[in-house]
Order: structure tokens, then sequence, then C-alpha cells
């Protein structure tokens, strides 16, 4: 709790950075008001980078105006925010005391938002027991010893493979890369990542799942731990497929993500969200998901919790919005609008999706062993941390040093950030 102000403090300084090129949004609320027992009559935004995918938006609109159509107090309408900037721009019109009433953040703006004050406590208004949120994202949404969210999605990653050149998933990581190695072929590939600079935060996910399948982990939520032996483990592992000529090198996630949907890469590591992607992109395309076949059975997970702007006039509506959604009735309808990624709580697969996706479960299972894609501990600052260790890792990459010297001198970088 001490160290609220200073994180406090850090977390102010994200938000001023990007305040210049942010545009605020009009029409949403601009003052607290203190909440009451039940919802009053009230008009309120709901921005979520979800409404404006055009696989999924519709069927979230659909949900909103059915919420809306139940009752007669409280209208949720979406906000119009630009998808590139979405998190900075709330984030910006939040600290500026204004902003959505409710908003659908991904963990390093919720992150930001928590340690900075801009999201109203939920402690006393959400009991996960009563609730029976899933324990494994859900612990990941209180800071400092309060709630500021509930999951909204949760996307897990897990091993993709496309089923006519692989017929049975590798089980184990020696396994994972003699298939990576057989696949290999003329102008099929066996695998694929990101390794480039100007996709920093793709290679940051990327490599995510290398250092929690082997058993690291960035920090031990006090201290920084990016040197430690595990994590250089899993960067090793990392680069021995880079060194082994498995991938299409130099090609960014568009390119082999095409790649893989016209059969010429037998295998990636995507979260579940990439489903529906991968099936439009090629509906004949015979693909499987798995667990990703690494010693450790923790991956990295796209989480992105609800939250309630802490500025809203209409809290206890935003509320109720919340509550609905975490019916059981709800969750399911939720789910099948996301498609593979999980919900707040244990929900059953729709028949309909598990013959057109008989996987599911499987990605389900992962769900309370993934790990979102931030630095615990140090949220507000994952980005520039980020920004250090794939700078360094891909120098290893490219042969200018082992990767032990990578990752001592990103912690010494980090350590100092973080200072």
């Amino acid at each position: 709790m001490s160290s609220r102000p200073n994180r406090r403090a850090r977390a102010m300084s994200v938000i001023a950075a990007v305040a210049a090129s942010a545009t605020v949004l009009a029409g949403c609320s601009s003052s607290p008001d203190e909440s009451s027992a039940s919802p009053q009559p009230a008009t309120i935004t709901f921005a979520a980078s979800t409404l404006g995918d055009p696989g999924r938006g519709p069927g979230l609109q659909k949900l909103i105006d059915e919420y809306n159509a139940s009752q007669s107090t409280v209208t949720v309408q979406p906000a119009s925010v630009p998808y590139p900037t979405f998190g900075q721009t709330v984030l910006t019109q939040m600290g500026g005391g204004e902003g959505p009433d409710l908003v659908r953040f991904d963990m390093p703006e919720f992150s930001t938002a928590a340690a900075s004050a801009l999201l109203e406590p939920l402690d006393d208004k959400i009991d996960a027991s009563k609730l029976n949120l899933i324990p494994g994202p859900d612990k990941y949404l209180n800071v400092d010893g309060h709630r500021y969210g509930v999951t909204f999605e949760n996307a897990n990653y897990a091993m993709f493979y496309n089923k006519d050149l692989i017929p049975e998933a590798p089980k184990t990581f020696d396994e994972f890369v003699q298939t990576a190695k057989a696949t290999t072929k003329g102008d099929v590939y066996g695998l694929a990542f990101r390794q480039t600079q100007a996709e920093e935060a793709g290679v940051w996910q990327d490599i995510f799942n290398y250092v929690l399948g082997f058993g690291g982990d960035w920090s031990d939520g006090k201290k920084l731990t990016l040197d430690s032996p595990k994590v250089i483990e899993g960067l090793e592992a990392y680069k021995a497929l880079y060194d082994a000529n498995v991938i299409p090198k130099g090609a960014d996630a568009a390119t082999f993500r095409k790649m893989f949907a016209n059969g010429k890469v037998g295998m990636e590591l995507n979260n579940g969200g990439y489903v529906t992607a991968t099936a439009s992109a090629n509906p004949a395309l015979n693909f499987s998901v798995a667990r990703i076949p690494f010693p450790e059975k923790k991956q990295g997970s796209l989480l992105a919790p609800i939250v309630i702007n802490a500025n809203s006039k209409h809290k206890d509506a935003a509320l109720d919005f919340i509550k609905w959604l975490l019916k059981p009735e709800q969750q399911v309808k939720l789910q099948t609008v996301l498609g593979a990624s999980s919900v707040a709580t244990p929900t059953e697969r729709t028949p309909e999706s598990l013959q057109k996706y008989p996987f599911l479960p499987e990605l389900d299972k992962l769900t309370d062993s993934g790990v979102p894609q931030i630095v615990n501990g140090f949220g507000p600052q994952t980005a520039d941390i980020r920004r250090i260790v794939v700078t360094e890792v891909l120098a290893s990459l490219q042969g200018q040093q082992d990767m032990k010297t990578a990752m001592e001198k990103a912690q010494k970088q980090a350590e100092e950030l973080v200072r």
C-alpha cells in the first residue's frame, strides 16, 4: 500500500505523455457522483474495441440492445473511439476527468488506470465466490487489495497446427522442434513467429510464451527477474528455433498468418481470438488447436476486464449492466459472440460451436494457467520494459550478443527505468 503514491505518479506520467495526441470523446460522463442503492434513469456509454471488430462487433451490439430492451431505466450506448489509439485515448480522457462510463480495457491500460485511481473500486459490489468467477484470470483484477474490474474476455494462447501437414500435435518441446524441422520443405515452413523490431508488441507476445513455458517470469511481483536462468532458458529456446531456419524470417504477422491459412506454415502460437480469423481466411483449412508443448503448462493470455470509470456520473447504472452481463444466460451469449475466448464465469459451449470447433474445450482448459502479458508488479511500466527486452533479444537473434548477455543488459536498463 505504501508504494501506491509512487505507482500513481508513474502511471499518471504515462497518461500525460499521450494526452497531446489523443482526441477527447464527446458526449461522455464528465464528473463523479455518489452511488445510490439502485440505478436511476440514465444513458451511459460503453467503450470497447470489440465493437469495432467486423466479426464480433455486431454480436456484441446485439447483446447490448437486448439489455436495453430488458428494462426501462438504463440505456447503454457504444462510445466511438478510434481502434489504433483506443487505450491511449480513453486513458487520456479519464485522466482529464472525463471518458466513457464503462470501458473494456486491455491489461496494460487497466494496470495504468488502476494505479492512477481512475477506476471505481468494486470491492463491495462484486462477490467473486457468489458469482463463481474463474479464479485464474480474476486474481489479476485486484490491485493493492482492491477489485477494479471483472473479466470481459480472456483469450488463451495455444498452438495452432495444420492437420494436413501435421496430423498429430507434438506433445513435448523436442517433438515441437523436430516437427518444425520435418515440416519445413521448399516454400512450406514448420513454424512462424514475430522477430522484427517493427512488431515489438507482437514479439513480446511471442516470447512471453517461451519464458512462461520454461518456468520463467519477468518479475517476482516486487523485483525484476529479466536475467534469471529460467527466463534465459526460454529465450534461448526461442532463438534455437530462429537459428534452425524453420520460420519465414522477416515475414510480419499479417504475412505469415496468410501463409498459415494457405497451408504454407505448419504451426504458430496464437491466442484463441485467432480461431475465427483463421476460419474466415480459409474456411476449408483443416486446422486444430492444442496446448503449447513446452515443459510448463503456463502461457500468455489476452485478458480484457470491464471496468467503471471513477469519473462516471452513473456508476450504479454502469454496475447494473455489468451484473446483467455476469448472469449465466448472458455469459453464454457473450462467449458465443467472442468465439474461442473464455468469459468471467465457467460456461458450457453450445453444441453448434463444438461442432464447428471441436477443440474449444482444449482452449478452455488453459484459462487457469494463463498469464496476462504484463510485468507483474510493474504494469504501468510494461511498455517501456517490453521495448528494452525486445531490443536486446533481437540483437541476440542477429548474433550481436548471446542471450545471457542480452538479458543482463536488459535487467540493468529496466532496473534504472523503474527506479
